[in-house]
């Protein structure tokens, strides 16, 4: 049985998405701590292993700086066959990933790394499907303004307003949002943490 969960929980990011993901399952984390690495992708590296790489790094880099913690590190990368889409910045970014996504599929990788207190770790890929509608001028130039797409991995948030354009998905809902939930919390629990209520119910 997973015992309770154990602080202190530092999340290695910054994002409101994962937090909330966190708080839907019944953890809030002690500490928010964006792990400062290098996001570039490597040569020749492809999407889902870049995912991987990505927050197992994030959790290293946290769990050097926080020792005792448990550390929870996750990244996104969307894909567009064997290219890995920007975490668009500019308009420009995000107006070439939507025309690219447009009525075609696409994977959302998440990566997940758990790194316990006394140096275990779990972590896990999680890829989705998802697939476009085909989108109009007018549709992209209204999500344009909107602002919702500003970082967000393939120029885009599933949460928000471009859930509009979705027209199947195929896995995770929660993983394209930011995090799988149901494999983070397997990953906890078999780590020997868990959220409370599962602990506290034998499950």
């Amino acid at each position: 049985m997973a015992a309770p969960l154990r602080g202190p929980f530092v999340l290695a990011s910054s994002s409101p998405r994962r937090r909330d993901l966190l708080a839907q399952i019944g953890l809030a984390p002690d500490a928010i701590v964006p792990a400062e690495i290098d996001e570039t992708p490597l040569p020749r590296e492809l999407p889902a292993p870049m995912a991987r790489r990505l927050a197992r790094a994030k959790a290293e880099a946290v769990a050097a700086a926080h020792p005792g913690a448990l550390v929870l590190g996750a990244d996104s990368v969307v894909a567009a066959g064997r290219r890995a889409l920007p975490k668009a910045e500019t308009e420009e970014e995000a107006r070439a990933c939507l025309a690219l996504l447009s009525g075609r599929r696409h994977r959302v990788h998440a990566g997940v790394c758990v790194i316990a207190p006394d140096g275990r770790r779990a972590e896990r890929l999680v890829t989705t499907i998802v697939t476009f509608k085909r989108l109009t001028a007018a549709e992209i130039d209204g999500y344009l303004a909107t602002g919702e797409w500003r970082g967000k991995a393939g120029g885009y948030a599933i949460q928000g307003r471009a859930g509009a354009f979705v027209r199947f998905i195929s896995g995770s809902y929660s993983a394209v949002v930011g995090l799988p939930v149901m494999e983070t919390t397997a990953l906890l629990s078999g780590l020997g943490f868990a959220p409370p209520w599962l602990a506290s119910s034998g499950c």
